[in-house]
């Protein structure tokens, strides 16, 4: 059984997810961008492995990378495998790139990873522009799902 995207999308295949973007910034925005891959990396992909917690998104020359995602080599492929930790380009709009852009350099936000899916036949991934949460900010966003979970319990 396939875990699908939280949309509940019936064609969506989820393969990593960072959980901890979530815990670690305040999300202010998100992207859907596709990923320039090889071909043994998209069998490994397909078999479900891939790691996207370390990652980050890095906007250089007019074009987004994602670096610091862990994709292991394919065991079948012969001379032709790639590098586990290579950067990949992502495929966005030119106007979502110079957004993505302009918020890194003037608001000093960061992109960040949260979700890798295969979409159809397409593998995508899911980044957010998001600011870093403080030590005190986790502690309280802590408190307000715990207070929510318990009211949902029914237990005031």
């Amino acid at each position: 059984m396939s875990k699908t995207k939280k949309t509940g999308d019936p064609g969506v295949k989820m393969i990593a997810r960072n959980k901890r973007a979530r815990f670690d910034y305040e999300l202010m925005e998100r992207f859907e961008a596709g990923l320039c891959l090889t071909g043994s990396e998209v069998k490994m992909l397909r078999a479900g492995k891939a790691t996207i917690a370390e990652a980050y998104v890095k906007i250089r020359e007019g074009e987004a990378w994602l670096v610091g995602a862990n994709i292991p080599e394919y065991p079948n492929a012969s001379y032709n495998n790639h590098e586990t930790d290579r950067s990949r380009k992502l495929l966005l709009h030119s106007k979502q790139i110079k957004r993505l852009f302009a918020a890194t350099r003037e608001k000093g936000l960061t992109v960040i990873p949260l979700a890798l899916y295969l979409r159809g036949s397409l593998f995508k991934l899911e980044i957010g522009l998001g600011k870093g949460k403080k030590h005190h900010d986790k502690r309280e966003s802590l408190k307000q799902q715990q207070s929510s979970r318990e009211m949902a319990r029914g237990r005031y």
